[in-house]
C-alpha cells in the first residue's frame, strides 16, 4: 500500500504538518481502514484513513474521534491529535509498548490488567451515541438485502436466540463500550494496557464488552471467571452469564458483519467464510446444556 495524494494532502491539514518534512510508514493490521505511522520531527503519529464504507458498518467517524478523546483522557487510549474532516481522519500519537500476544491475553495477571483498562473505560464520560447488539444485527440485515445481499440460512436460526437473549438480560445503564476487543488493539506500554481502535464505541452494555472479549480469544471459563473477578471484585452467577450469553450476540454480530461486508466490499477478502465461521460458533454455542439456566440468571 502507497500513500497516495489525496493522503498526502489530508496530512497536510494536520496542524503544524504542512511542509514539515515526514517519514510515512504503512501499518498492517484491520480489514477496512488505512493506517500510517508518521514521523513529524521528534514526534511520532498514526493516521487513520477511513473505508468510504463504514457508514454502511454503523461506523460514525464523530463518535470515533470522541470516544478516542475520553479513552486518551482516561488513560487508556492515545493522545488524539487532530480529526479532519470531511474525511473524517484521526490523528493519534504513536504509543510505545509491546502488542500483546493472543497467549498472552490468557494469563492470569493480563486478564487483571485488562479488567483494569476496561473499567476506566466504561467509568470514563458518554457519547451521543447507543451501541445495542441486538439493533446492530438488525441493521446490518436490512443494510445487505438493500444492496441485492443474500440473508443465509444461519440468519434464521440465529434471530430467536438473539431475541430470547434480549428479554432475559436485566437493562443496566449504559456505559462507553470499545466493542472490538481484540488483542491487535491492545499495546502494554509497561504500566497499562492501552486499547485503540474505536470505530465501533458507543454506550451500551458493559457485559458486550466482557463476551466479545472473552469469544474473540477463546477464554476459558476459569479465564472469565478472573476477568469479572479483576472488574467486580468478586463474580456471581448471574454476571457470569451475561457475559456467555454476550458471547452469543458478539459472534451474531461478527457474523452479520461479514454478510454486509460480502455486499459492499471491494476487498480481497473472503468475507464469506468470515461470516460462517461465526455463525458456526454462535449456533454452536446456543447449544450449550446450560443456555436455558444463563437465560434465568441473567435477569438477576
Amino acid at each position: 500500500m502507497e500513500v497516495e495524494l489525496l493522503d498526502a494532502a489530508v496530512m497536510d491539514r494536520v496542524p503544524g504538518w504542512a511542509g514539515h518534512v515526514r517519514t510515512v510508514e504503512v501499518l498492517g493490521g484491520g480489514i477496512t481502514n488505512r493506517n500510517f505511522r508518521v514521523l513529524v520531527g521528534d514526534g511520532a503519529f498514526v493516521v487513520r484513513l477511513p473505508a468510504k464504507t463504514g457508514a454502511l458498518l454503523g461506523i460514525d467517524r464523530g463518535i470515533e474521534h470522541e470516544a478516542s478523546r475520553l479513552a486518551a483522557v482516561a488513560g487508556v487510549g492515545p493522545e488524539v491529535v487532530a480529526f479532519i474532516e470531511p474525511e473524517g481522519a484521526l490523528v493519534t500519537r504513536f504509543i510505545s509498548g509491546q502488542p500483546v500476544t493472543d497467549a498472552a491475553v490468557r494469563e492470569p495477571v493480563m486478564l487483571q490488567r485488562i479488567a483494569h483498562s476496561l473499567r476506566r473505560i466504561h467509568q470514563s464520560g458518554t457519547v451521543p451515541a447507543s451501541f445495542s447488539p441486538f439493533r446492530v444485527v438488525e441493521a446490518y440485515a436490512l443494510t445487505a438485502t438493500r444492496h441485492g445481499g443474500r440473508l443465509p440460512a444461519a440468519h434464521e436460526r440465529a434471530q430467536p436466540i438473539a431475541v430470547s437473549i434480549e428479554r432475559a438480560i436485566r437493562p443496566e445503564p449504559p456505559v462507553l463500550c470499545h466493542n472490538d476487543l481484540l488483542n491487535a488493539n491492545f499495546i502494554d506500554d509497561g504500566a497499562t494496557i492501552r486499547i485503540v481502535d474505536w470505530e465501533y464505541a458507543g454506550m451500551g452494555d458493559r457485559f458486550f464488552d466482557f463476551g466479545n472479549f472473552a469469544v474473540n480469544h477463546q477464554l476459558s471459563e476459569d479465564d472469565e471467571r478472573r476477568l469479572l473477578a479483576a472488574y467486580f471484585g468478586r463474580v456471581t452467577a448471574g454476571q457470569h452469564a451475561r457475559l456467555r450469553l454476550m458471547r452469543l450476540m458478539s459472534d451474531f454480530r461478527e457474523a452479520m458483519w461479514g454478510v454486509v461486508q460480502v455486499t459492499i466490499s471491494e476487498l480481497d477478502f473472503d468475507f464469506d467464510a468470515y461470516a460462517t465461521k461465526h455463525f458456526d460458533r454462535m449456533l454452536s454455542g446456543a447449544t450449550d446444556a446450560r443456555v436455558n439456566d444463563w437465560l434465568d440468571q441473567a435477569a438477576t
